[in-house]
């Protein structure tokens, strides 16, 4: 059997995918309150296990049992166009995961049972017989959650060795939350090719225009939570700032929800990067009530 080009390789792990998850974890470390000195190697891991290898185990496994929608929305995939060969695709993703697990349990055992529970969603999430992807709600929550929540709170355990402050899980939670709707601007591309393969996405489920709608509802709310809470904490700065973050959104929503397909990339581009922009606020807000303890 041939074996894939190295441009194949990377292909199927999809490095621009990283982003999101090495963000999250960079705002962990931030908001742990811990002092950076001395941690640079267990940060350079710990971006290294959310981005490269968790969230890159995700890309192929899912592009691997998604290799027949594939062939119908994006046949030029490495797995479809037959530049991965044969069951390449499964032997990189069960290699990730293994790899995965063995940084994962040089971190500490937070950091493995995170690790843990990321690559067990990522496998449910595209595998069968679950296959959460099959029903948009459930999906994109186990998307969401490694995507957001588990990288900060990977991050904060890292700094800490310990279980995060409640405060960092609650606001690592909340963003989360708003990430289930950034899911759902993903699925808008794949419309047709969802619905003749049976995955109910949100677009498929509550239409184009009402998926976009909610997907933005999804994603203000929990932004307004964590601006109440920063308020409640007494940091009026960040609290103010994640607002005016919050209002360039809703400035950028009307154009989304008037051609949802055509502008849910031009979306994720603009509106997405004010709410990341937002965490990172929100994860300066934290690191001084940590540090301090109040």
């Amino acid at each position: 059997m041939s074996t894939p080009a190295p441009s194949a390789l990377v292909e199927l792990l999809k490095p621009i995918t990283w982003f999101a998850p090495m963000w999250a974890f960079a705002c962990g470390v931030i908001s742990s309150g811990q002092p950076a000195q001395g941690q640079w190697p267990m940060i350079a891991a710990g971006v290294l296990l959310a981005g490269p290898l968790v969230c890159a185990t995700s890309q192929a496994v899912n592009d691997w049992y998604d290799r027949h929608v594939d062939a119908i929305n994006e046949p030029h995939r490495p797995i479809p166009s037959g530049r991965m060969p044969g069951r390449w695709g499964f032997y990189v993703a069960a290699g990730w995961t293994l790899l995965s697990l063995a940084v994962a349990a040089a971190l500490g055992p937070w950091i493995l049972g995170a690790a843990l529970f990321g690559l067990v969603l990522a496998w449910l999430y595209s595998a069968p017989p679950l296959r959460l992807k099959r029903n948009g709600w459930w999906g994109n929550s186990a998307v969401a959650i490694c995507y957001e929540g588990l990288p900060w709170f990977t991050g904060a355990a890292v700094m800490a060795a310990a279980m995060p402050d409640r405060r960092v899980l609650v606001v690592a939670f909340l963003y989360s939350v708003g990430a289930h709707g950034i899911m759902t601007l993903n699925d808008f591309k794949a419309v047709e090719g969802d619905a003749r393969m049976g995955i109910r996405s949100l677009p498929v489920q509550l239409g184009i225009d009402r998926a976009a709608r909610f997907a933005c509802l999804v994603m203000a709310l929990p932004q307004l939570g964590v601006i109440a809470l920063l308020a409640a904490w007494e940091r009026p700065f960040h609290a103010g700032l994640i607002a005016a973050l919050l209002v360039g959104q809703f400035a950028l929503m009307p154009r989304l929800l008037r051609a949802p397909r055509e502008q849910a990339a031009w979306y994720n581009g603009t509106g997405t990067t004010l709410y990341v922009f937002g965490m990172l606020a929100a994860a300066f807000a934290l690191r001084p009530l940590v540090q301090g303890g109040l």
